[in-house]
C-alpha cells in the first residue's frame, strides 16, 4: 500500500472525522431549522409591525447607483435569528451536561498547566 493511501487510511480511522461529519450533517439540518425559524415566524412577526417581511427592495439612490441596505438588514435578522438560535441550543446543552454532573466547560488550561507543573516538580524531587 502506498504511503498517501496509508496516511489517507489513518486519516479516515481517526474518531475525529466521524464526529466531524455528524457536525456537518446535524448542522445543516439545524441550519434548515433556523432558516424557517427566521423566514417563517419572526420575519412574519416583523411583517405584522411594519407591514413587510422583506426588506430587500428598501434602497438608497445616490447618482446612478443604489445602495441596497434593505438587503442587509435581512442578512442582520438572519444572523441574529441564528445566533439566537445556536445560543438557545448551546445553552440547553450546557444545563444538560451541568444536571448529569458533569462540568461542560472543563478546567481551564491555567488549571491544566498548573496540575501538570505541580506533577513534573513532584517527579523531580522523587529520590
Amino acid at each position: 500500500m502506498s504511503t498517501w493511501a496509508k496516511e489517507f487510511r489513518d486519516f479516515i480511522n481517526r474518531g475525529n472525522v466521524i464526529d466531524l461529519a455528524v457536525a456537518v450533517v446535524i448542522g445543516a439540518a439545524f441550519g434548515a431549522v433556523v432558516t424557517s425559524f427566521v423566514n417563517d415566524i419572526l420575519m412574519q412577526i416583523i411583517a405584522m409591525i411594519t407591514g413587510n417581511p422583506d426588506f430587500s427592495d428598501l434602497t438608497i439612490d445616490i447618482g446612478d447607483g443604489q445602495i441596497f441596505y434593505g438587503r442587509f438588514l435581512n442578512a442582520v435578522i438572519s444572523f441574529l435569528g441564528i445566533a439566537l438560535g445556536v445560543f438557545l441550543v448551546v445553552k440547553a446543552y450546557n444545563r444538560f451536561k451541568r444536571d448529569q454532573g458533569e462540568d461542560p466547560a472543563g478546567p481551564s488550561q491555567i488549571e491544566l498547566l498548573t496540575e501538570i507543573r505541580d506533577a513534573l516538580v513532584a517527579r523531580r524531587d522523587q529520590p
